[in-house]
């Protein structure tokens, strides 16, 4: 089942890289949490990592665009496969906030763990030049890696991405 859906969203991607106005790639750490909930006790384990991906933007018109990414995301002994599907808002003439939903498949999952994740994302890009720019963003996982959970316990994974990008 997730070969088939990861294969859809790919070809989705690749799709929508025919209505892009640029391409682009990027990577950078990735500093990523999770928090473990149970019986009122919450334990948090951080790990760094990286990320490397790529990018399409499709402007809509002068004041938003839309960001579709495909990325690669490894720490410690999680891999897993991100789609933030961002929204961004030019504020300074090189300066933009971004916002929106992500999708991730975590990619090494044992028995009792969802291999599916989603969360909410926003941070900030900053055009170095035309072709440069750097990020920051944060991603709040909202979905609860436990495979029926009982009630009280909960698995969420949470990332704090820096990086540098490149557009064709």
């Amino acid at each position: 089942m997730k070969k088939p859906f990861l294969l859809l969203i790919i070809t989705v991607f690749s799709i929508t890289v025919g209505y892009a106005q640029s391409f682009g790639l990027k990577a950078g750490a990735d500093f990523a949490s999770v928090k473990f909930k149970a019986e009122g006790e919450n334990i948090s384990t951080s790990e760094t990592g990286f990320y490397i991906g790529a990018f399409t933007e499709i402007e809509a018109s002068e004041s938003f665009t839309f960001q579709p990414e495909l990325l690669f995301v490894s720490v410690e002994d999680l891999n897993f496969i991100a789609i933030p599907l961002m929204a961004k808002f030019p504020v300074a003439e090189q300066f933009n906030i971004l916002a929106g939903p992500s999708l991730g498949f975590l990619l090494d999952t044992e028995e009792g763990e969802k291999s599916f994740n989603f969360g909410v994302e926003a941070g900030v890009a900053y055009d170095i030049s035309e072709k440069f720019f750097v990020e920051a963003r944060y991603n709040l996982g909202l979905a609860n890696l436990i495979e029926d959970a009982p009630s009280g316990y909960s698995v969420k994974l949470n990332g704090f991405f820096a990086g540098l990008g490149y557009k064709f």
